[in-house]
C-alpha cells in the first residue's frame, strides 16, 4: 500500500492533462453550442409545456422565453474559457454547475454521457490542468508547472475503466447474447451508405454484439499494456468513429477516445504536442499530499462502483422496470415501446373526464409516458395538477402494456392503484409495477 501510494505521487509530465484540457474545453463548447444549432435545446427546454426532471429535483425549472437559448451560449462561452485555460476552475464550475442543473431538470433527452460530463467536470475540478499553455499561468508565473502528480492520470483512466467495466457486464443478458438489441439497435441505420444494407444481417448484427463485449471489457487492459497499445488504439478509433457516424451518439465518441492520451508515456505526449517544452523526469515526488485525496476520491469511487450495481438489490428485472437503470452505464441495451391509457375519474361524481395527452406533453414526452415507469408517474401527478387548477380532485389510473425489445406486450402497471396518491420509492421497488418472471415470453 505504501508502494502504491508513493507511486500516486510521483511527479510526471503534464502534457497529457494540458492537452486532455483543452480538447475537453472544446467538447464541452460544441456539446453545448451543437445543442442550440441542432434544435436539441428548442425540442427539450423551449417547447415542452411541462417538464421531466430527475424525481426530487422539481424545484428545478427551465429559464422562461428563450433564456434557455443564453443559458446554453453561456455554457459554451464556459467551456472556450476552460480550453484556454482563462479563471479556469472558475469556469469549470460554473459549467458544472449549470451542465449538471440542465441534466436534472429534464430526462426526457436522458443520456448516458451527460451524466459522464458531470463525472470528468467534477474530477477536473481537483487537477492542475491550466498549470501550463494557459492564459491562467501566463498571467501567474507561480502557477506555471510542467508536472503533476501521476494520480492525476490515474483517476481519469480509473473513472473510464469503471464505465467501460460495467457497460460490458450490462450487456451479458439474452436479448444482446443473441444479437436481438443489435438488430434492433441497426434496423433503423439501413440507409446508412454502402453497408447500410447489411446491418439487418445475422452475420453482421450478431458479430457486432460479441464485439461490443469484447471492446468493452479489455480496451482499457489492451491500452495499458504496451504490447497491445496501438491494437488498442486502432480498435478504439474503429469503435468510436463507427458510432459517432453510424448511431450519431454526440460527443461521447470523442471524449472516449481523447482519455487515450492518458496511456502513453508523457514523453511521447510532450514530444508530439510540446517539442520546445523542457523535458522532466520521472524522479521526484510530490510532498504535497493533501488530505482530501484518500477520503474524497476514495469514498468518490465507491459510490462510483456501487451505484451501478443497486438494481440488483431492487426486486425485479431492470429491463423491465427500469429501477436502478440510470447511472449504471446501462448504455444503448434496450428499446421499449407501449401503450399507456390514463383513466382520469372525478373524486366527487366518479365520473370518468376524457383527457389528452397531446395537450400537455410533446411527442417524445408521450412516448416516455406510454412506457417508463417514472414518466407514468410523474404525468399522473401533472395530470393531478391540471385539474386541481380547475377546482376537480381525481383518481387516476393507468391501463399500461409495453413490450421490450419487441417481445410480446404485457401489463405494466396495476391498474388498481390510484396513481394521484401513489408514491415513488426511490431505493426500493414499487409495487404498482408488474413484475414478471419472463417478460420475453
Amino acid at each position: 500500500m505504501k508502494f502504491f501510494s508513493k507511486k500516486l505521487f510521483l511527479e510526471i509530465d503534464n502534457s497529457s492533462l494540458i492537452v486532455f484540457r483543452i480538447f475537453f474545453g472544446f467538447l464541452l463548447t460544441a456539446e453545448t453550442w451543437g445543442a442550440i444549432l441542432t434544435g436539441w435545446v428548442k425540442n427539450n427546454f423551449i417547447t415542452p409545456k411541462v417538464f421531466f426532471p430527475f424525481i426530487g429535483f422539481e424545484w428545478l425549472h427551465p429559464l422562461p422565453g428563450d433564456g434557455m437559448y443564453y443559458y446554453f451560449i453561456v455554457m459554451g462561452i464556459l467551456g472556450l474559457m476552460v480550453m484556454v485555460g482563462y479563471y479556469y476552475r472558475i469556469s469549470l464550475f460554473f459549467f458544472t454547475l449549470l451542465w449538471t442543473s440542465q441534466y436534472l431538470m429534464q430526462k426526457t433527452a436522458y443520456n448516458n454521457h451527460y451524466y459522464f460530463l458531470i463525472l470528468i467536470c467534477s474530477l477536473m475540478l481537483f487537477l492542475p490542468a491550466n498549470a501550463y499553455y494557459s492564459l491562467d499561468s501566463k498571467k501567474n508565473k507561480r502557477l506555471r508547472s510542467y508536472t503533476m502528480p501521476q494520480w492525476c492520470s490515474v483517476l481519469l483512466v480509473f473513472q473510464v475503466a469503471i464505465l467501460y467495466f460495467y457497460a460490458t457486464l450490462a450487456k451479458i443478458y439474452p436479448d444482446w447474447l443473441d444479437g436481438t438489441f443489435t438488430r434492433l439497435l441497426y434496423s433503423d441505420k439501413t440507409d446508412f451508405p454502402i453497408i447500410g444494407k447489411y446491418f439487418t444481417k445475422k452475420w453482421f448484427y450478431l458479430p457486432v454484439a460479441y464485439l461490443g463485449i469484447l471492446f468493452d471489457g479489455l480496451v482499457i487492459p489492451l491500452l495499458l499494456w504496451k504490447k497491445t497499445r496501438t491494437f488498442a488504439l486502432l480498435a478504439n478509433l474503429i469503435f468510436h468513429l463507427s458510432n459517432s457516424f453510424i448511431l450519431q451518439v454526440g460527443i461521447f465518441p470523442y471524449l472516449a477516445l481523447s482519455f487515450v492520451i492518458f496511456v502513453y508515456p508523457p514523453l511521447t505526449i510532450k514530444k508530439i504536442f510540446f517539442r520546445k517544452r523542457p523535458w522532466v523526469s520521472n524522479e521526484n515526488y510530490s510532498s504535497y499530499k493533501p488530505r482530501y485525496f484518500y477520503y474524497l476520491f476514495g469514498v468518490y469511487f465507491l459510490i462510483q462502483l456501487f451505484l451501478p450495481l443497486r438494481h440488483y438489490f431492487i426486486k425485479g428485472d431492470v429491463f423491465w422496470t427500469e429501477e436502478g437503470h440510470r447511472l449504471s452505464w446501462r448504455m444503448m441495451l434496450r428499446q421499449k415501446s407501449g401503450n399507456t391509457h390514463y383513466k382520469v375519474i372525478d373524486k366527487s361524481t366518479k365520473e370518468t373526464i376524457p383527457f389528452n395527452l397531446y395537450d400537455l406533453l410533446t411527442d417524445k414526452q408521450v412516448y416516455k409516458a406510454n412506457c417508463y415507469p417514472d414518466y407514468i408517474w410523474q404525468t399522473a401527478q401533472y395530470i393531478k395538477h391540471e385539474f386541481y387548477k380547475k377546482g376537480i380532485i381525481v383518481d387516476i389510473y393507468a391501463d399500461s402494456f409495453i413490450s421490450v425489445n419487441g417481445h410480446p406486450f404485457h401489463r405494466f402497471i396495476d391498474p388498481d392503484v390510484n396513481l394521484a396518491e401513489a408514491d415513488w420509492n426511490y431505493f426500493f421497488h414499487n409495487n404498482w409495477i408488474l413484475l414478471y418472471n419472463n417478460y420475453r415470453e
